[in-house]
């Protein structure tokens, strides 16, 4: 990598990183939305191998939301939005659903990962676009089998995903009846328990996998790593002060948007390249 494709690269990620923070803060998604579709373009920029590109952006992605995550949960605990009795007990589903993600995704082709990460976008974004206010399917889960099954779901396609869960629990949150912030608040939580074991997981996958670029340890890019992770644990707290300044409806919404931006750029490029 010449010195000016490297400068292009750190101040590409510095700039992921930036938008990143602020949307894991706003959001409660770990900024991986933003930051696994930068990283897999920027990766085919580079002409890495694409049977292996959106594995390193999914590794890399879940590496950086480990401190985003815990910076967002934080902020968001000592506004009283992170409900603990909800993250003891949908925790463990969770964290066996990013196990099975974590072990299925070494098997899929990189094109299978962005098919999976462009649908799952795009039917969230419907869904708290085209939501009608207030509805919802019931108050609260109502019972331990939906509750684990969900919470499988969440765990085994944000592994999947490289996103930190808030993505898919966000809106599933808001479906159950729990208001908004706190469901963005406990997204945030949720984030930590999908990246630690997925950030290691797709680091073990990732170790004897050739054609790499340089500073990549499994499926992990470190240059990636070391510059975005201090502007995404820098501004997720103006995100968490965003979030709890604008109305519901507008955070909903700015929500959807994303969703479904990033949702028409992974289509694209997986069915017009």
């Amino acid at each position: 990598m010449s010195l000016g494709s490297a400068a292009i690269w750190i101040a590409a990620m510095v700039g992921a990183g930036a938008v990143g923070g602020i949307l894991a803060g706003l959001l409660g998604v770990g900024g991986g939305i933003v930051i696994v579709p930068l990283l897999y373009h920027l990766l085919g920029l580079m002409d890495v191998a694409s049977d292996i590109s959106m594995h390193i952006a999914v590794g890399t992605s879940l590496a950086i939301i480990v401190p985003t995550a815990f910076i967002s949960a934080r902020s968001h605990a000592k506004r009283g939005s992170v409900d603990g009795a909800l993250l003891r007990s949908w925790g463990p589903a969770i964290f066996i659903g990013v196990l099975l993600g974590t072990v299925l995704a070494g098997g899929f082709d990189s094109e299978v990962l962005v098919a999976i990460f462009a649908t799952v976008a795009l039917l969230v974004a419907a869904n708290m676009l085209f939501r009608r206010e207030g509805a919802k399917v019931a108050d609260g889960f109502p019972g331990r089998g939906t509750k684990m099954g969900l919470g499988i779901f969440v765990g085994g396609f944000s592994a999947l995903m490289g996103i930190g869960g808030g993505t898919l629990s966000v809106p599933i949150l808001s479906a159950f009846g729990f208001p908004v912030r706190i469901a963005v608040g406990t997204s945030a939580a949720i984030g930590m328990i999908i990246a630690v074991p997925g950030a290691l997981g797709y680091f073990l996958w990732g170790l004897n996998v050739s054609g790499k670029p340089p500073l990549t340890v499994g499926f992990v890019n470190l240059i990636a790593v070391a510059a975005i992770i201090p502007m995404t644990t820098l501004l997720a707290p103006v995100g968490v002060r965003i979030a709890h300044a604008i109305p519901q409806r507008a955070l909903r919404y700015c929500f959807a948007l994303f969703l479904g931006l990033t949702s028409i750029r992974m289509f694209f490029d997986v069915f017009v390249k």
